[in-house]
């Protein structure tokens, strides 16, 4: 579980940069530029993000149980993803209701889907990976709060509904087809 946790660490550190210095951030980005801090940024994420993953699998082969959930409660996890992949879809598209409406939707996203795996997952590691991130987004979502929002477009309904279908589809891919594959694990 140590590999997680530090990869855990890294991975959220990283992301929690905004969170605890957005100063010093920003005089970083003005010093290296914007390209230079992204390139960074990303490489430490995506090696905060294996080792966090790694470790997950890690501590799946000698779990430590704390409960045992039910089995309903993975159904529970199935209706919460199809929101969580609207909403993560929803960051990225322009000018979509949710993103205007709730202005943060991808770290909602992240909270849905952790809460999620929390409900349907009893194990010690599952309780600290997903937890960490709950933890995080709950942070990140009140940190992203109390800064300035940028212009908000003018949502329109043809763009909402393209958000509903694509998280609709991203989320029956995902769930059907390469949910067994990342993680090993079969939806149901």
């Amino acid at each position: 579980m140590t590999v997680m946790i530090l990869g855990l660490l890294i991975f959220l550190g990283v992301h929690s940069v905004r969170i605890v210095a957005d100063d010093w951030r920003t005089a970083q980005i003005k010093r290296l530029g914007e390209l230079p801090w992204k390139a960074a940024y990303s490489v430490v994420s995506i090696i905060g993000l294996a080792l966090a993953i790694w470790g997950y699998g890690q501590m799946r082969l000698d779990p430590t149980w704390v409960w045992f959930p039910p089995v309903g409660l993975r159904h529970a996890v199935s209706l919460l993803m199809i929101p969580a992949f609207i909403l993560l879809v929803a960051a990225y598209v322009p000018g979509n209701h949710l993103k205007v409406k709730l202005g943060h939707p991808m770290i909602i996203a992240v909270k849905l889907w952790a809460f999620a795996h929390l409900l349907a997952n009893g194990r010690l590691g599952d309780i600290v990976f997903f937890g960490a991130f709950l933890l995080w987004a709950v942070f990140d979502f009140r940190s992203a709060r109390r800064r300035p929002a940028p212009a908000a477009q003018t949502p329109s309904m043809a763009r909402t509904a393209i958000t509903v279908v694509v998280g609709l589809v991203a989320y029956y891919l995902f769930a059907f087809h390469l949910h067994v594959l990342v993680t090993g694990v079969p939806v149901m």
